[in-house]
């Protein structure tokens, strides 16, 4: 196939999703507009080549952070961020998220106000350049919505004819009852425009109006941002709140089939011109509408955000029992061996609770609730369709969050700190680490009392001088747990036994022990992996065939037909020494 051609396999799929959006009529000539964007596309230039590395692979490890998370006088914040990771990490980090870089006007860039500039507060695009030649680049695909301060907005509301039905817009007394949404700030937002007042959809805030894909030529336009991003280094698209995408009154308007199609449409557009690009969906939700993004495991995204797993992970380790995450952890499927979640346990965000509805009991989820409170956090709230609300996320520090609420010896709680990550990152999938939780920060009050913001609490702003100095001084907290992340890092990759796309199968252990198999895509190698959720000693049995392993952490050899003891909180990644077969 030559470059001014497009596959029949590319054309008929294509077809199929724009005549499912838009009618059958109307597809041969979309089709016709797309085509001519993808082939622009392939002829022109591209900054950053993709890096030719397996991906994914147990050396997988994404680090979440803003540009400026770290910052130096007389150095722009992403080329400072490149060199803390650089130097503070080195080959341990393959992976790189930075959250939304654009030009915005609120919501800590999530109000894209241009999608194809670099904010220059941050740096410019060299920056992320430079990023991505080292390192696996995750760039926000912001699609739902665009700020009211952005060109596009603006051109909206002068009524420009490019610009017609860009942003939703809804009659007044429209009956929106069933919408859900994760907000309890009005739905829809009055503007003054050229042509009189319109009443805009705004799902996440007044600031924040929602693009109308019912347009076909918002898509066209998204898609094309879409492709910059990847001209520009992008090996990772996160599709922030893709959930929320098409609007139907009448219907709760989040996971319509029209937004599935959507994303079927983007891997498509990907498969086609640039198939080292994998798409990561974004949805805060519960569990089974979550990995619902999956598609037949061929046609959606390649990585799901795994939003279950905070808030369970965080129970276990309250409760000191393995029983509801172990279930769950049972329970997970994957509809194919070339998709896997994306794990995390900390990010920018809260700890969302609707992900466990259905898996936690209402009195589980209070009692989430009623312990983050008492540990100095804060609890947001979502509106739901009958009027009233409830808690939708936790806003604290994870470190914090294992704290026991009181006087606690510190170094007690870095083990179930760092016991919490050694379960994320023993599971299957791609881990994602946030920048405060590799550096060992703790939740920042004062943050919330600044801005008025609740996930404030998690995204304190560094000076390196400052961050440099605490990771200098042996023993202390950052140093502490930076140096336990990076030896697990360096442990798992070197384990074919965790690669993302391999088995894995819970092994029963106690009430008190997580434990799991987990085994490379080609079964030569596996690991069986035990967590001491409890503060007492434990030991197990019976959980392998009988042999030596060794423990990858420790280098101890231990004999399975016997009793294997673990300290309080301890971790044990054990190996057999001899190879495994099934």
């Amino acid at each position: 196939m030559e470059d001014s051609e497009l596959s029949a396999r590319f054309s008929a799929a294509a077809r199929g999703h724009l005549a499912f959006l838009y009618g059958a009529e109307a597809a041969d000539s979309l089709l016709a507009l797309l085509a001519e964007r993808l082939l622009r596309f392939r002829s022109g230039e591209v900054a950053v080549r993709p890096l030719a590395v397996e991906w994914a692979s147990q050396q997988d490890i994404v680090l979440i952070t803003y540009g400026d998370m770290v910052q130096a006088p007389g150095l722009a914040p992403l080329a400072c961020l490149h060199a803390v990771v650089e130097r503070h990490t080195g080959s341990a980090i393959r992976g790189i998220h930075v959250l939304p870089f654009f030009p915005s006007s609120s919501d800590d860039g999530f109000s894209v106000v241009d999608y194809l500039s670099v904010d220059p507060a941050l740096g410019a695009w060299d920056d992320l350049h430079c990023l991505a030649r080292d390192r696996q680049l995750m760039v926000d695909a912001v699609l739902n919505h665009a700020s009211a301060q952005s060109e596009w907005f603006l051109a909206f509301l002068r009524d420009e004819p490019a610009f017609e039905d860009f942003f939703v817009v809804m009659p007044s007394g429209v009956d929106l009852g069933q919408v859900v949404r994760p907000r309890t700030s009005p739905l829809l937002t009055p503007f003054a425009a050229a042509g009189g007042e319109k009443l805009v959809w705004t799902t996440f805030s007044a600031d924040q109006a929602d693009l109308n894909y019912a347009n076909p030529q918002v898509l066209l336009k998204i898609i094309e941002v879409v492709l910059a991003y990847v001209s520009h280094g992008a090996s990772l698209l996160r599709l922030d709140a893709i959930a929320y995408l098409w609007k139907q009154p009448g219907t709760p308007c989040i996971h319509l089939p029209q937004t599935h199609r959507i994303v079927q449409l983007l891997r498509t557009v990907l498969d086609e011109v640039a198939p080292h690009v994998k798409l990561v969906t974004e949805t805060n939700v519960p569990h089974a509408e979550n990995v619902s993004y999956f598609g037949n495991g061929e046609n959606e995204a390649q990585w799901v955000y795994n939003f279950a797993l905070p808030p369970l992970v965080l129970h276990a380790l309250w409760r000191g029992s393995s029983t509801v995450l172990a279930e769950w952890a049972a329970g997970l499927e994957l509809p194919s061996g070339a998709v896997t979640f994306f794990n995390f346990l900390a990010s920018h965000d809260g700890i969302g609770l609707n992900p466990v509805r259905g898996i936690l009991s209402p009195e589980e989820i209070e009692g989430l609730v009623s312990g983050v409170l008492a540990r100095g956090g804060e609890v947001s709230s979502k509106r739901n369709a009958d009027g009233s609300e409830s808690p939708y996320e936790l806003n604290i520090n994870y470190f914090d969050a294992l704290s026991d609420g009181g006087a606690q010896d510190v170094s007690r709680q870095v083990d179930r700190f760092m016991l919490a990550q050694a379960i994320m990152l023993a599971l299957r999938g791609v881990p994602g680490i946030y920048f405060h939780s590799l550096f060992g920060s703790r939740g920042w009050p004062e943050g919330v009392r600044q801005s008025g913001t609740k996930r404030s609490i998690n995204r304190q702003r560094l000076l390196r001088s400052d961050l440099e100095a605490e990771l200098a001084q042996p023993g202390s907290l950052r140093r502490n747990v930076l140096d336990r992340f990076l030896r697990l890092l360096r442990v798992r990759a070197g384990c074919r036994g965790f690669h993302p796309l391999g088995e894995q199968q819970v092994v029963s252990a106690g009430e008190g022990v997580l434990g799991l198999w987990r085994a490379s895509p080609e079964g030569e190698q596996a690991v069986l992996c035990l967590h001491n959720l409890r503060p007492q000693p434990q030991s197990v049995s019976g959980v392998g065939a009988a042999g030596v392993m060794r423990d990858l952490l420790t280098g101890e050899r231990l004999q399975t037909a016997e009793r294997i003891p673990l300290d309080p909180y301890q971790v044990r990644w054990l190996r057999e020494e001899a190879v495994r077969n099934g």
